[in-house]
């Protein structure tokens, strides 16, 4: 830090200027700290069973010890990981001193990933001391993950764990989350006398405390944002409702519509209104003025009393019932449908039920980031296993339910980087209320999911991946995608960590009819929410469908800048344009029950 004070224009090298205000602040962080720990702790004295993490805790031992068995039972193994690392540092020594002898032109040993924002801080490379802080940890977790790797004898499942349980571990360790070793908490700190931790520290006491024992991280000011005031705000009204779900129809806003009217089925382990966040963002309206009729299904935010509905129930009563409900409204016997997350999931299973059964009133299937084949489903697949699943079980037969919070924390832990320890520095050190951001207030308004539907759904598709094989059952019928023949409109975001693009790809196969495959820019949400008028992002097309992954289907696919929706629409009319007088809510048969977006998406979790 010489070359810092020798500048002398960095509060780095200040001192603090006002001890009195500091010493008060810093008794006044003790006295936060204390509340924090009390509502971390009075939780688990109540209900001790309730934060029982020894599968979570076993499982990460097993999997990292199997990595250092690899390693430690061959002794040129052994000096080989250790060569690697203590050149790196050798290296790294060197060039610090070199550094610190005046040499300008020192190449860093370990370079920073542009993409990573945890480093921008300016301090981070002028500073020798942050600098080396920086590339001894980018060194260190670098080889750790090397080291899962390279464990060649390990089996996939194993490795693929401890390969996540070393990033979680990697990323919780970065100097970036720590006082003293970030420079622009350290500044911030020392600027303020610490009243930035203090502020910090009350706000790590509330989020415990709204989370019931558990960090609830606050990604979004929540006071912004009301669903129905400026969320979820297309017109329409409740038409339908049951134990299951609520059926919204939409009002039209042009003079015709598309003959075919279309269901969409969100996922139920988030609420629908993702797709119709406002108005600028909403792919409900956006449909709406294109000349669709559209129906959503609002799936309830389950409660103890349902506990005993299945994935059947949910089919039955949420995408059966709806296809009931519009062609009462509408005289249509044929529809469009479109499926998001395990939502599509749902519908591919309903398509093959359906088939199974006679039923052929959908008439085109689109799914969006939707899996059927979980062969290569990621990083969720970490938290699917026998021991895990009875555990999960077994806790749920006592809740009758899943916490919504219990999935917001393991998609957060998908991306610790984006979704955890930017919010973790920001908010308990910086001491800063997180800006209004629509998408992460919906990504933090969990729902609960009724016990059985998730114990199916997690052992039928996760575990075992039943529907891909063809050995799902659904209310009797054994359930064949082959059979499956309609038109099929495939999305995949080429940065998806829930519904990665390779599973998705895969999923293609198992289907009977004609698949139309894109690739959307960015990830599982901003892929799938990107209105035309953003202009962001791009999508590909028509790439090798013989391609055993996305690199290689890349290589012969076609880039289109912008959003897919329109190429969508496009795909919509090929099947069917045949236009129809637009048609009122409710169609004079029902009666609506409620304005749109319903009560159900108002259920807090």
């Amino acid at each position: 830090m010489s070359e810092v004070k020798e500048r002398g224009d960095s509060p780095l090298a200040e001192i603090v200027r006002d001890p009195d205000a500091f010493a008060h602040n810093i008794a006044r962080l003790i006295e936060e700290a204390g509340k924090a720990a009390s509502a971390y702790i009075k939780p688990r004295e109540e209900a001790p069973e309730v934060f029982d993490y020894r599968e979570e805790l076993v499982d990460i031992v097993r999997s990292l010890a199997a990595v250092g068995d690899y390693w430690l039972s061959d002794p040129e193994r052994t000096a080989e990981a250790q060569r690697r690392l203590l050149t790196c540092y050798f290296d790294l020594w060197a060039s610090s001193m070199k550094r610190m002898l005046g040499e300008k032109d020192t190449r860093p040993v370990a370079k920073t990933d542009p993409r990573d924002r945890r480093f921008r801080d300016p301090e981070w490379s002028e500073n020798p001391f942050f600098d080396f802080l920086k590339q001894f940890y980018l060194i260190t977790t670098r080889w750790a993950e090397g080291l899962v790797e390279d464990s060649l004898d390990l089996d996939p499942e194993t490795r693929h764990r401890a390969e996540f349980y070393v990033r979680q571990i990697s990323a919780a360790l970065s100097p970036s989350n720590f006082v003293f070793t970030n420079p622009e908490l350290l500044r911030a700190t020392i600027a303020s006398n610490a009243e930035n931790l203090v502020r910090g520290m009350k706000l790590l006491a509330e989020d415990i405390k709204a989370g019931h024992g558990e960090l609830r991280i606050r990604q979004s000011d929540q006071k912004s944002f009301e669903v129905g005031r400026n969320l979820a705000i297309t017109p329409g009204k409740v038409i339908h409702q049951n134990e299951i779900c609520q059926v919204i129809q939409y009002e039209a806003t042009t003079a015709e519509v598309l003959k075919r009217p279309l269901v969409i089925v969100p996922p139920w382990i988030n609420k629908f209104y993702i797709l119709d966040l406002n108005p600028e963002k909403s792919f409900v309206r956006w449909c709406v003025e294109q000349g669709h009729t559209v129906f959503l299904i609002s799936w309830v935010n389950p409660d103890e009393r349902h506990a005993d509905k299945s994935f059947e129930d949910y089919m039955r009563q949420g995408i059966l019932e709806t296809l009931d409900v519009v062609e009462e409204v509408t005289g249509e016997s044929k529809v469009n449908a479109v499926g998001y997350c395990v939502g599509g999931t749902l519908l591919a299973a309903t398509l093959a039920w359906q088939k199974a059964t006679g039923d052929d009133r959908i008439a085109s299937a689109t799914l969006l980031a939707a899996q059927v084949d979980f062969t290569k489903a990621g990083d969720l697949r970490v938290f699917v296993d026998e021991a895990r699943i009875e555990a999960l079980e077994k806790r749920m037969r006592e809740t009758v339910y899943l916490e919504g919070r219990k999935m917001t924390a393991t998609f957060n832990l998908l991306r610790p980087n984006d979704l955890i320890w930017p919010y973790v520095v920001n908010t308990y050190f910086l001491g800063k209320e997180p800006s209004p951001f629509d998408v992460l207030y919906w990504n933090a308004d969990a729902t609960r999911m009724a016990a059985a539907n998730h114990s199916f759904y997690l052992r039928n598709c996760y575990l075992h991946n039943r529907l891909a094989r063809g050995q799902m059952v659904l209310a009797g019928k054994r359930l064949d995608l082959k059979k499956v023949a309609i038109p099929v409109f495939s999305l995949a975001t080429r940065e998806d960590h829930i519904a990665p693009a390779d599973s998705v790809l895969l999923g293609n196969s198992r289907f009977g009819g004609p698949v139309t495959f894109v690739l959307a820019g960015s990830g599982h949400i901003a892929g799938v929410v990107n209105p035309p008028a953003s202009g962001k992002y791009q999508y590909w097309t028509d790439g090798d469908g013989s391609a055993p992954d996305i690199d290689g289907w890349l290589e012969k696919a076609t880039e289109h800048p912008g959003s897919w929706w329109p190429y969508w629409q496009k795909w919509i009319e090929a099947l069917d344009d045949t236009r129809v007088p637009a048609r009122a809510i409710g169609g004079g048969r029902i009666q609506p029950i409620e304005d749109a977006p319903g009560s159900y998406v108002k259920v807090k979790a």
